[in-house]
């Protein structure tokens, strides 16, 4: 019957917890009253609230369009609608001074909770219990809103793995496996929790100043309306959207390694801030990304240390011991622990997301002893493109309109939305800044090492992997 979906909860949530590479999900959101809310319905929802959007070139520069080099607007659905089709109204409108066809807008990490805090009802309009995480609604999600060529630069997620629901338009995702990290130059400038970005502009990369990238291995995937994509943890991914308007809904599952993964970013965040609070500001050093509602003292940096640490000691105790059942953790602490970069949350997470002792070989990215995975028409897997088509970034790479699903054969944490930097509208028609080098590498003419150099060093994956080691040695009860 229509109702009968290709897997259970337990089955759906076995495949995400265990499932070390990225696949989709087919023919298990039919029935989400979710896949009616494109813009237009959104809109009618939302009524004339004004949400803000990042405004980007789509000219592919070599260098990422990270968020320091935006503009920002506010403005409500409506309008965004209206300037996507052209009408004449948008002269006046706060996207009066971005041409459609040179600029695309984002209302991206808009957190639901937040977005229709009036409209509660709205929640259950999205079921994630149907991937086996019961009482996990709209409530724990993040939408995303975008005109074509809205992206988001390669990064990586410190924290949980990610579904992610298509619901108007195609996206297209370009991921690239944990072992391919050093490939991908790895940067923490701009400074976000929970996201490690990459200096390679992947859709235009630039082979001479980033000779490694072409040793990375792309797996890409359009993703079109009514498929769920899962993102497993600490894969890179780098995401555009391929039509006029795009909508999606994503959800970020917790994993008994984001408590590592807090002392690692706490101790990431008071490298940064201790060591760019030191030199001298500059209006062009924008090293801390907008979501980031301001730079810690050292003082508040080492306490959420001290906190991450003992919750990470906690949850290891816990875990040799008798297990709480789930039900006996509030439904508000599960609400808390779903936030993607809920900043100094250090409780333990829900004992019903806990990954299972079958466990995959993470670092590679490859399936390891999970080789049951039922791939098929329901369950599609993203295939690795070849080295020769990934190292040529995404314009090389066409969608096929009739097959939303590409490898091989076609191509192709945590932070509430609340607490999101304001920053000054630009409705005064100033260009963005873009094309701009954010990462303030020298130039090839330049011989001085920057302070980001420093950092880039200090801060580096695996160098903080290797200091939290050592930092939970030390703390060892």
């Amino acid at each position: 019957g229509a109702d009968i979906k290709p897997f259970t909860p337990e089955k759906a949530k076995e495949i995400v917890m265990s499932l070390q590479q990225p696949a989709v999900f087919c023919n298990m959101v039919d029935d989400w009253p979710a896949l009616q809310w494109n813009t237009k319905y959104l809109s009618a929802v939302l009524g004339g609230k004004k949400i803000q959007f990042r405004i980007g070139l789509k000219t592919l520069a070599l260098v990422p369009q990270f968020e320091t080099r935006c503009s920002y607007v506010e403005a409500t659905l409506q309008e965004f609608l209206a300037w996507s089709c052209g009408q004449p109204s948008c002269l006046s409108g706060p996207f009066s001074c971005y041409e459609y066809s040179k600029y695309w807008a984002y209302a991206d990490y808009k957190y639901i909770a937040k977005l229709f805090e009036d409209k509660a009802e709205v929640f259950q309009d999205i079921k994630w219990s149907d991937f086996g995480f019961p009482g996990r609604s709209g409530q724990e999600s993040t939408l995303w809103i975008g005109s074509e060529g809205a992206n988001t630069p390669c990064h990586l997620d410190s924290y949980g793995c990610n579904l992610v629901l298509q619901v108007q338009g195609r996206k297209r995702w370009h991921l690239f496996p944990p072992g391919d990290t050093s490939f991908l130059y790895p940067t923490r400038i701009p400074y976000e929790e929970s996201s490690i970005f990459s200096k390679v502009n992947v859709a235009n990369p630039d082979l001479k100043r980033f000779p490694e990238f072409k040793n990375a291995t792309a797996h890409v995937v359009t993703l079109s309306p009514g498929q769920v994509l899962l993102v497993p943890r600490h894969w890179w991914h780098y995401v555009e959207s391929v039509d006029p308007v795009t909508v999606s809904i994503n959800s970020w599952i917790e994993l008994d390694a984001d408590h590592e993964a807090r002392v690692e970013e706490a101790i990431t965040r008071t490298l940064v801030c201790a060591i760019k609070s030191a030199e001298n500001p500059s209006d062009a050093d924008l090293w801390l990304n907008p979501t980031e509602v301001e730079a810690t003292s050292h003082d508040v940096n080492l306490e959420y240390l001290n906190r991450a640490v003992s919750a990470y000691w906690k949850h290891r105790k816990a875990s040799v011991a008798e297990q709480v059942p789930p039900s006996s953790i509030s439904a508000g602490r599960v609400a808390s622990a779903s936030r993607k970069r809920k900043k100094r949350q250090v409780d333990p997470e829900p004992e019903g997301c806990k990954l299972p002792a079958l466990e995959a070989d993470c670092s590679t990215g490859k399936a390891g002893k999970f080789q049951k995975t039922p791939f098929g028409p329901h369950l599609i897997q993203v295939l690795p493109q070849s080295r020769e088509t990934s190292s040529m970034g995404a314009r090389a790479v066409e969608s096929d309109y009739r097959d939303p699903i590409q490898g091989n054969e076609g191509g192709h944490f945590g932070k509430l939305h609340c607490g999101r930097k304001q920053l000054v509208m630009s409705n005064d028609c100033e260009t963005p800044a873009n094309q701009m080098d954010s990462d303030s590498s020298p130039n090839a003419s330049q011989t001085a090492l920057s302070t980001n150099d420093l950092l880039d060093c200090l801060v580096n994956p695996h160098v903080i992997s290797l200091v939290a080691q050592l930092l939970l040695e030390r703390t060892r009860i």
